[in-house]
């Protein structure tokens, strides 16, 4: 790369475990660094005391045996981008990425990204020997075992927060122990459990691969596909001084880390599995019409997308053709990315015919829990 390549900042923070808050709040602040402080494209690399960390939508108690991760001294807590629960260590790279949606290179929507930023650690993974392909919606595998997950949001401004969680070795018994996992997360993949289902660097190299080679690997694959050189960098004051508010009013706010939970269970639920993920409608119904709709699961959205979404939904009368229509009329293409419009009204008819079912005093005068 020459001299004359345009610079982006590169975050290094592998050769210690970061806390997962800690982690989590410097990801997030890429996005604003870029968008408030005009900051260039920031790759942020490092590593994870051990963590169990949920996906931005998820219910984290029916995502993990919390009190299996106290018992083992695993952290817990929630990023801010979709998809579902990683586990975190020493052995797993994270990575995170910040760049504006404005970039040419970066490519359009979530479907986009996911295509350009897979790409990159394919070619990271060459480098190192593994042949990996993308998987959507997110995982990059190898011979159908997956070896990364990613995910990413775009909450702040244009710019969009890129995560990957890359195995280069991995404890699956731990992952096993305090993880819980619907059934058809698994038999989707057309395995009966998860050991048959992930693979890591170390074992596709047959070598111990260190972290630090994995590290350099990716960073060239960025220098090469983006045509850019990295320059080391620290935080600036103001940035140091934003990351500390997102730990301390996002990572460490409990409201935030079990925010999602599940409704009541007089409450109508479907669980159906959608290209873009699993998607979870929780329902309650006030005569024919729809009184409150919850829209969860391991997917990619925004929250104002989906709050509007919800929004519409309200006060629909609670028939296939009518919720169709209303999920058109504020439906843009990746919304909920991987998931179509009929796909939702599906879940959402589905939710309502157990509503129908359910017994007990109605739900219309409680609130769901709000999205942080």
């Amino acid at each position: 790369m020459t001299e004359k390549a345009e610079k982006w900042r590169l975050l290094e923070d592998w050769r210690r475990l970061v806390p997962a808050a800690g982690g989590l709040a410097v990801d997030d602040l890429l996005a604003y660094s870029i968008s408030d402080f005009g900051s260039p494209p920031i790759l942020h690399l490092y590593t994870f005391e051990p963590a169990a960390i949920v996906g931005k939508y998820q219910d984290i108690h029916a995502a993990l045996k919390l009190d299996r991760c106290r018992e083992r001294g695993v952290a817990f807590n929630r990023r801010s981008t979709g998809g579902g629960t990683v586990i975190m260590g020493p052995d797993v790279v994270a990575l995170g990425f910040g760049i504006s949606l404005r970039d040419k290179r970066i490519g359009s929507g979530v479907g986009g990204v996911f295509r350009v930023m897979s790409g990159v650690l394919v070619r990271a993974l060459e480098r190192l020997g593994v042949s990996a392909s993308f998987r959507p919606k997110n995982d990059l595998e190898v011979a159908g075992k997956k070896l990364a997950g990613l995910s990413a949001s775009a909450e702040v401004g244009d710019c969009v927060l890129f995560h990957a969680s890359i195995l280069v070795d991995f404890d699956v018994n731990l992952m096993l122990d305090i993880m819980n996992t619907p059934a058809q997360k698994i038999y989707d993949k057309g395995y009966s459990c998860f050991s048959e289902r992930l693979t890591t660097i170390r074992k596709e190299t047959h070598r111990d691969v260190t972290m630090d080679e994995a590290i350099h690997a990716i960073r060239s694959s960025f220098e090469e596909s983006f045509g850019i050189r990295f320059v080391q960098s620290e935080l600036t004051p103001p940035e140091r001084e934003k990351a500390a508010d997102l730990e301390k009013g996002r990572y460490c706010d409990e409201h935030w880390i079990f925010s999602h939970r599940h409704p009541p269970s007089n409450m109508g639920e479907a669980l159906v599995k959608t290209p873009g993920g699993l998607l979870q409608v929780y329902l309650s119904t006030a005569g024919h019409a729809i009184d409150q709709v919850i829209i969860t699961g391991d997917f990619f959205s925004t929250t104002e997308q989906l709050n509007r979404l919800e929004s519409a939904l309200k006060w629909t009368l609670a028939e296939p053709d009518r919720i169709l229509q209303a999920i058109r009329e504020v439906w843009e293409p990746d919304l909920i990315y991987g998931v179509s419009p009929e796909a939702l009204r599906d879940a959402i008819v589905a939710a309502k015919t157990v509503c129908d079912k359910a017994q007990g005093p109605p739900y219309s005068d409680r609130a769901p829990h709000g999205r942080a």
